[in-house]
């Protein structure tokens, strides 16, 4: 009996959904390692700034969209998802023509090199597209797609090169790391549109409701301001610490930012995308019990997977560091340590995040991310003077407190104001006496 209920409650599918987003994380991780093996801290450094500045662009291009299409996927009608689906690409179609102008003041002013633009606009636009239809299928429930395209967007393209790395050494290049990354993202994009084309299409005969489009810009616009903020923290981190430290420290702070951001990325993959879509059902539903069973595993999950995860990099971290034989990740492994930390308390802040989400308490999301960014801000100019090379980390790690206490003290004042959840509790232990 106990084993047919350890099944049901940790079904095959997720068994399968996380082999292979734990596949992706580990091959992020090898490809990582190897790169920093094979290639100069030069690169590296190239390679960190390139990354972080696609996934940050990506929300310019998204507009956060996915915040009001979600919540309304979701209350929708099965056999009408094809048309929200349709009307919202219309509108990623509009940001494109705008946004990917605007974005070439990123060379123009020298933050990243030219010579890289051409793989920047590729990348930027089919990871875009790839995550914008990992988004659809987890809000769609369909789990094992969703796991499939990141696994081919993030997974099996960096096996490719970490494989390719070690058998051929002509083609050991930061270009050939670019040109496969490019051709994974694309795989992905192909696997999910046949996804979505499984849809009930009969809706699409309806014209396109720029209506609803006008409507989602109002509500994500606040959500994106709020996004490029807290997102700003890993993009403008590394800038920091080039201009602070030079490229070699960068490379270092590149690598094991990589390594305590799959803690991040974990989470997401094992533990966000399979709670967060019942807890707003259940809050839509005004289903007490299910919206605080689900926070409550919520919680749980992220605190054992963050704490395990966190751990065990801070100690395996040490015979890669070994491997690798090259002193200027020796010399600052201390960064990986603040990192860690700080990516723990952002997975434990991102609890109320998603209870806040569920209940469309957009301002006070809005709020913690603006000021988190300048507590950030204000953090690392006062730290960077005393210690230039931790200043950067330890600035994060303030920011992300500042950034759960705030989200939490409001998913508690914003749970007292839901009439209905009140009125249960106060069921509840009326009986319970």
């Amino acid at each position: 009996m106990t084993g047919e209920v350890l099944i049901k409650s940790f079904p095959i599918e997720r068994l399968v959904n996380i082999g292979l987003r734990g596949s992706t994380l580990l091959a992020k991780f090898a490809l990582l390692f190897l790169l920093a093996y094979f290639l100069d801290p030069a690169d590296i450094a190239l390679y960190g700034l390139l990354v972080a500045t696609v996934a940050y662009a990506l929300y310019g291009l998204g507009f956060d969209f996915y915040t009001y299409s979600t919540r309304e996927l979701l209350g929708t009608d099965p056999d009408q998802w094809a048309r929200l689906v349709r009307d919202q690409s219309a509108f990623f179609f509009l940001t494109y023509l705008v946004v990917l102008p605007a974005l070439t003041i990123i060379f123009v002013v020298g933050l990243l090199p030219w010579s890289v633009a051409p793989w920047f606009f590729v990348l930027i636009v089919l990871e875009h597209l790839a995550q914008e239809l990992n988004r659809l299928l987890v809000a769609m429930s369909r789990q094992l797609y969703a796991s499939i395209v990141l696994f081919l967007r993030s997974g099996l393209w960096a096996l490719v090169v970490a494989a390719l790395f070690l058998l051929l050494p002509s083609i050991r290049s930061l270009e050939f790391v670019l040109t496969t990354w490019g051709i994974g993202v694309a795989t992905a994009c192909s696997v999910g549109i046949l996804a979505i084309l499984k849809l009930d299409r009969d809706c699409l005969s309806d014209s396109i409701d720029w209506r609803w489009v006008r409507r989602g810009v109002k509500v994500a616009l606040p959500f994106l301001l709020a996004t490029l903020a807290v997102r700003g923290l890993f993009t403008v981190d590394r800038y920091w610490v080039e201009a602070l430290a030079g490229a070699d420290v960068l490379a270092a702070y590149v690598l094991f930012a990589g390594v305590a951001n799959a803690v991040n990325a974990f989470l997401n993959a094992g533990v966000f995308v399979f709670l967060y879509p019942k807890i707003i059902q259940a809050f839509k539903r005004r289903d007490s019990g299910s919206f605080r069973s689900g926070m409550i595993s919520l919680f749980r999950q992220t605190l054992v997977v963050s704490l395990f995860l966190s751990i065990a990099a801070a100690l395996l971290i040490h015979p890669v560091l070994f491997f690798l034989d090259k002193d200027v990740y020796g010399e600052h492994v201390e960064i990986l340590y603040i990192l860690l930390f700080a990516i723990f308390v952002y997975g434990l802040s991102m609890v109320p995040h998603y209870g806040l989400y569920a209940m469309a308490e957009d301002k006070a999301i809005i709020v913690s991310h603006v000021a988190s960014f300048i507590v950030f801000v204000l953090l690392s100019g006062l730290v960077v003077r005393v210690l230039p090379i931790y200043g950067v980390p330890l600035a994060l790690c303030g920011s992300f407190l500042f950034l759960l206490a705030h989200k939490s003290l409001a998913y508690m004042k914003m749970k007292k104001k839901q009439p209905w959840m009140q009125k249960e509790k106060q069921l509840l232990e009326t009986t319970v006496v």
